[in-house]
């Protein structure tokens, strides 16, 4: 199978910032721990970050038109609790979508708490910090087997 994974705002600076809430792993070193577990089971993975919502929402678009993904991990950041341009682009496409975020976001900030694309993508995996996108992986991955 074939992934793309999409990090939104801020992820760029995981690594150096909010140590306590999102580890010290960079995204690189996170996208490597992704793409070294997908290797291991068979699957390839492609990468993208943005801190411009209208980008990610471009990426989804070609990741549809394009084709050739089976699923796709989005960790929008922010974005999660207010675009209703990401959620209707996620509603836009025939690609699972499935939700991800390195914290566990109910444990924090009441504003967290709500999520506008969870309604429209297939899952969600929040708090086991960069194991939450290999659990979102398997997760789409064991969808496309029952």
């Amino acid at each position: 199978m074939k992934f793309l994974v999409i990090n939104g705002v801020n992820l760029n600076m995981t690594g150096m910032r909010e140590k306590g809430v999102y580890g010290t792993a960079t995204l690189a070193q996170i996208n490597d721990k992704i793409a070294a577990f997908a290797a291991a089971n068979g699957d390839a993975v492609d990468f993208y970050q943005s801190n411009i919502e209208g980008e990610l929402v471009n990426k989804l678009h070609e990741a549809y038109l394009q084709g050739g993904y089976d699923g796709i991990l989005l960790n929008a950041g922010a974005f999660t609790h207010y675009s209703y341009a990401l959620r209707d682009a996620i509603a836009a496409i025939d690609i699972p979508v499935a939700e991800v975020h390195i914290s566990n976001v109910h444990a924090r900030e009441e504003f967290r708490h709500t999520s506008v694309l969870s309604e429209v993508c297939k899952g969600v995996v929040c708090g086991f910090g960069a194991g939450s996108y290999i659990a979102a992986m398997v997760g789409l991955k064991d969808g496309f087997t029952k």
